[in-house]
């Protein structure tokens, strides 16, 4: 009772304390399995060589029920539960129940028996454990899941919003901003390759290499990575509202954030819209706006006045290209950040793109850009100068080809935003 809410509601804070709970005790675990509910509750089982601990939360009543399980001596319940008691800072009510039928159960040998699900055993050092933890990105109707091993490299709250590294057992380690999957290490070249390349390759087709390059957000520095590619690079201003970002990602993925310290990089950790509002006229070749989701302090990045300050800061021929959310997941936001996208520059100026994004909800995600100039970054677009480009970066995703296609639409999109 009267829990702490939100650890309630954190999957992995709480498969962490149980865990720890149950070796602190000083029982064998073998695997732990946990849940998150949508909005709210987690539930979750750690089997132990002993038996088990469980649990179920209620954050929104700030009350969990724990049940402590345990056979024999070596195992005192107990000790589980004033560590879980300062993990939750709950007050409790208790009780202890005797279980099982033990004037009739007679001791035989000891018999050592691999357990199916351990992956490994010792015998002198117990189980390595099997766990079973998943990292939810939902709304209240749809959600992505990531099963990971329930290490949690990087957990800091900043004055913005909370920054995790995580773990995954398929993706490798990801970032995670606010419960949303930013970026792994498995797929991020999809999303940074696409935010950059086509914006970089439609200027160059028309005006030569962009030599000054502005990117608001991005903490991964993934973008500011591709955008270093190009050898026309002049200089390229990052500004990133949250240092914690930028310092986690230093920290456990460095092949993300490796162009931190390219000497091309001007890194400045402060309010992109605050910047964007006080930058000189024509200042910039390509912006390129890599922001989260609209909330917390991404929101303003979807506004008219926003954009309508990027216009004026691009030079003539300009690219702005922004991230632009899924037409599944974000319908809503998609079609009105394309409808305010056209209200600044013109329906003629504004090109969407789809590409693949295997861990953003549905999958299917999309980039709006907009040109200051009377060119299309289709028709006016060099192909065999992108098509040198890419084989001399060796890139994953992006290539001559999947230029023009990101710029083909399915019909319902289409319809979407009456194109």
């Amino acid at each position: 009772m009267n829990c702490k809410a939100d650890v309630l509601n954190d999957v992995a804070a709480i498969e962490n304390a149980m865990v720890e709970a149950a070796q602190i005790a000083g029982a064998t675990v073998i695997n732990s399995t946990f849940h998150h509910f949508s909005p709210y509750g987690v539930s979750g089982v750690v089997v132990i060589q002993e038996s088990h601990l469980a649990i179920h939360t209620w954050p929104e009543y700030r009350y969990a029920a724990v049940d402590l399980f345990t056979c024999g001596d070596s195992v005192d319940p107990w000790v589980s539960f004033e560590h879980l008691k300062k993990a939750f800072e709950a007050s409790y009510s208790a009780l202890e129940m005797n279980r099982g039928s033990t004037h009739v159960i007679k001791k035989g040998d000891a018999l050592k028996v691999k357990p199916n699900d351990a992956e490994e055993i010792d015998y002198k050092n117990g189980y390595k454990i099997n766990r079973n933890v998943w990292f939810t990105d939902k709304d209240d109707n749809q959600a992505l899941s990531l099963r990971y091993t329930g290490e949690v490299l990087f957990d800091e709250r900043s004055e913005f919003q909370r920054v995790r590294i995580l773990d995954s057992v398929s993706y490798g380690k990801m970032l995670a901003i606010d419960d949303m999957v930013m970026c792994t290490e498995r797929d991020e070249y999809h999303y940074h390759e696409m935010i950059t390349h086509p914006a970089m390759l439609a200027f160059e087709s028309v005006s030569g290499p962009a030599k000054n390059v502005l990117v608001i957000g991005g903490g991964d520095g993934g973008t500011i990575r591709e955008v270093c590619k190009y050898p026309g690079l002049e200089k390229v201003t990052m500004v990133e509202i949250d240092e914690a970002v930028v310092r986690a990602c230093k920290m456990h993925l460095p092949q993300i954030a490796r162009d931190f310290s390219n000497p091309k990089v001007n890194l400045i950790i402060g309010d992109g819209i605050k910047f964007i509002s006080e930058a000189k006229p024509e200042s910039y070749d390509v912006i390129i706006v890599d922001g989260s989701d609209p909330a917390g302090p991404a929101e303003g990045l979807f506004t008219a006045s926003f954009y309508d300050n990027c216009k004026k800061a691009l030079k003539e021929n300009g690219v702005l290209v922004t991230q632009g959310e899924s037409p599944m997941f974000h319908s809503e936001t998609f079609v009105e950040l394309n409808s305010c996208l056209k209200k600044v520059f013109s329906q003629s100026q504004v090109h969407t793109m789809l590409f693949h994004a295997p861990t953003y909800p549905s999958g299917m995600w999309s980039l709006q850009m907009a040109v200051k100039g009377q060119y299309h970054p289709v028709k006016d677009y060099k192909k065999e100068m992108a098509k040198n480009f890419v084989n001399s970066k060796d890139l994953k995703y992006y290539n001559e080809d999947l230029h023009t296609a990101a710029f083909s639409l399915p019909t319902f999109v289409k319809k979407m935003l009456n194109n």
